[in-house]
């Protein structure tokens, strides 16, 4: 292989020439000098971040005079960052549900949240809870919002709220509304007439709410989401404009935003609204399509994971301290502002927790600990203290001191003695319908037209023959041949035998509502109860009696109890406390009712009358009242799902795995 040939001179000088011009022509195709700004995206490097913040002025309580909400601002050199009134501010946030935590809490949860460095709290708001029927609005108790947001602000921290109408957040079908699947036409999420006039009514009780409450009107709200994580969903792309418009002719103003995953973020945005990102951790590429949409605006994650939801069959899920500190230490030395989901879980109280149906349906677990940075208890963990030692290392002022931990109590072992067999119960229900084909859940006409969101429903039927069972039961339904057990149907197996029988019995199909899918298309489809014929060896079964069991008050007030007034809830003196307590009475899975504080004060006589009552079956006396449990008085109700698995922290005294079949209701006075 020979030398390559020289260049020729007048070749020479064509390079000459490339060389002179190649900055100008290059420059030509980069990016404008503010563009280029933008640390991340560029993959530099930045030196560890000097700067310190003192944000003592800029709280609730301390910001009188207000022009001027959360802006953005840019300058060359660095990031795109957010101010209020002028100065520099990270949003650091972190979030706590209201309707997850017993009010009483409400201030310990925030107190920490604040002595953690924290600046504000953000929350959902659900509305199945809040317009459980049609024009029927609840605001009460654990679900005074109104209450949530003004403690959030006496505490000295703001708040951005998730407003919904959807809201995920593993709740019962994202937290609308299941009277809204009433209508075969309605289509969830979208333009669709029959749902936009149901978001409209409850906005024109929410908003007005909360629109005093903003920023400028001299309440702590810096920012409303519109909807959330609509770019996976995306059926309608009117729907999110029509949100936005539904908010702001209510009066909702200032920052604007919308949450989506780093992948659907260009499908979830708004134009003129601030677009955020939901994120596990640091990664670089995550923002890459966030950067095409909005490369001159700060950057918002709305959600960062620190954690992980539990369902039932799966093991606790759970994210290590070192993996939160990496990003959080990325999030502050990039100047990223940040929301952490959870701050603290709290409890799914009752049925309202959701589902989630990718190779199978699985309801969320009752407890929504999340592994975040508070325990479902409100306890401190090695995250909180981690995240206030990074939060200490960027402010100049202290941060105020860590509350001192909850107290806990220790109750001595319980001895079940006595349990109320579902069939006992019928009579004291409200009066069962009547229908030729099976009703769902949804469809029943109880709750003035509203149908049943949450529980169990009986369906009961006469059939004079054996053969193969089919039906399609959501989510899981355990079937009886009078009061004998026959098996398990579910959402897969949807077929049973039924032996030869001589003469005609009641067959019953018991089937529970493990919780509504909350995400994907699916929520559509989420009808509960038996769906369609029910057919015995391809014969369709007619003449359905079917029992409604929502599990509310009214249930354990009906039920007998001998001289207690109240029936079982009279049992517990304060069961009427316990349950305003959690604003959503009727429905908890479990009571633990304690009487002392309460008015009057139970007695060892009445609690021994209510110890008969209980055993009235057996005619059994109160000559073997333990006296350990004189001090304090205590009077405990569960109420536990059927075929639930439950470990030692849930519910005390009962064996992990324990089936309870028939047996919904256990009582110990």
């Amino acid at each position: 292989m020979g030398s390559p040939p020289r260049s020729s001179p007048r070749l020479s000088w064509r390079r000459v020439l490339c060389v002179l011009f190649l900055p100008f022509v290059s420059s030509g195709f980069a990016p404008p000098a503010k563009y280029r700004n933008n640390f991340i995206f560029e993959r530099r490097k930045l030196p560890p971040n000097p700067r310190r913040f003192d944000w003592s002025h800029l709280t609730p309580r301390e910001l009188k005079n207000r022009s001027q909400g959360i802006q953005t601002e840019e300058r060359a050199g660095r990031n795109p960052y957010f101010t209020l009134e002028g100065h520099e501010f990270l949003i650091l946030g972190g979030s706590v549900h209201y309707f997850r935590v017993p009010r009483a809490s409400w201030r310990d949860r925030l107190l920490k949240l604040r002595a953690c460095g924290f600046n504000t709290v953000t929350t959902y708001v659900p509305w199945n809870l809040h317009e459980p029927e049609r024009g029927t609005f609840d605001f009460s108790g654990n679900l005074d919002l109104e209450a949530f947001i003004l403690l959030a602000e006496e505490v000295g921290l703001w708040v951005i709220l998730r407003p919904g109408p959807y809201i995920c957040s593993e709740m019962d079908l994202g937290g609308l509304p299941s009277w809204l699947l009433q209508d075969p036409t309605s289509q969830l999420r979208t333009t669709n007439r029959s749902f936009v006039n149901a978001v409209n009514k409850y906005f024109d009780h929410l908003i007005p709410r909360v629109a005093l409450l903003q920023y400028l009107q001299g309440g702590p709200i810096i920012a409303v989401q519109v909807e959330n994580e609509y770019g996976f969903f995306y059926k309608d792309e009117a729907y999110m404009p029509y949100l936005l418009q539904a908010l702001q002719q209510r009066g909702i103003g200032g920052l604007l935003l919308t949450a989506d995953s780093t992948e659907e973020v260009m499908r979830g945005h708004i134009k003129g609204v601030l677009a955020s990102i939901n994120m596990k951790g640091f990664k670089v590429d995550s923002f890459k399509h966030l950067y095409k949409l909005q490369r001159h605006k700060p950057i918002l994650i709305m959600e960062f994971w620190v954690g992980w939801f539990d369902t039932w069959g799966i093991d606790h899920r759970v994210m290590g301290v070192n993996e939160v500190e990496k990003s959080v230490s990325e999030f502050i030395r990039y100047g990223i502002s940040f929301n952490v989901y959870m701050f603290h879980g709290g409890t799914n109280f009752g049925f309202m927790n959701g589902a989630t149906s990718f190779e199978k349906h699985r309801g969320v677990t009752t407890s929504y600990d999340y592994d975040a940075v508070l325990t479902e208890a409100g306890d401190y963990t090695a995250k909180y203290f981690m995240l206030r030692s990074l939060f200490e290392s960027i402010l100049v002022r202290p941060l105020p001191p860590v509350p001192s931990p909850t107290p806990k109590a220790v109750y001595p072992s319980l001895k079940l003695s006595h349990y109320l067999p579902l069939w006992e119960a019928l009579p004291y229900l409200q009066r069962p319908v009547t229908s030729n084909v099976p009703i769902n859940m949804e469809n029943l006409p109880i709750n003035n037209g509203n149908g049943q969101s949450f529980g169990f429903v009986l369906y009961e039927m006469t059939i004079c023959s054996g053969g193969r069972l089919h039906a399609n039961a959501q989510d899981e339904a355990q079937v009886f041949l009078n009061e004998t057990s026959l098996g398990i149907l579910t959402d897969v197996y949807r077929d049973i035998d039924i032996p030869p029988i001589t003469e005609c019995q009641l067959l019953r199909i018991l089937v529970e509502n493990q919780g509504r899918v909350n995400f994907s298309w699916k929520i559509q489809n989420q009808r509960k109860g038996l769906i369609g014929p029910v057919t015995l060896d391809k014969i369709p079964l007619n003449w359905f009696t079917i029992y409604s069991l929502e599990l509310k008050t009214q249930f354990f007030k009906k039920t007998p109890s001998s001289s207690c007034s109240a029936g079982i809830a009279g049992v517990c003196s304060s069961m009427d406390e316990t349950l305003g307590a959690t604003g959503i009475s009727g429905l908890r899975k479990r009571f633990t009712c304690l009487a002392p504080g309460s008015s009057p004060a139970p007695t060892r006589s009445s609690c021994s009358r209510r110890r008969r009552a209980a055993r009235a079956s057996t005619a059994q006396t109160s000559a073997g009242f333990d006296s350990r449990l004189a001090e304090p008085w205590m009077c405990y109700l569960w109420m536990w799902r059927t075929n639930c698995a439950y470990n030692k922290n849930t519910a005390p005294g009962l064996n992990s795995k324990q089936s309870t079949k028939t047996r919904l209701t256990t009582l110990l006075c």
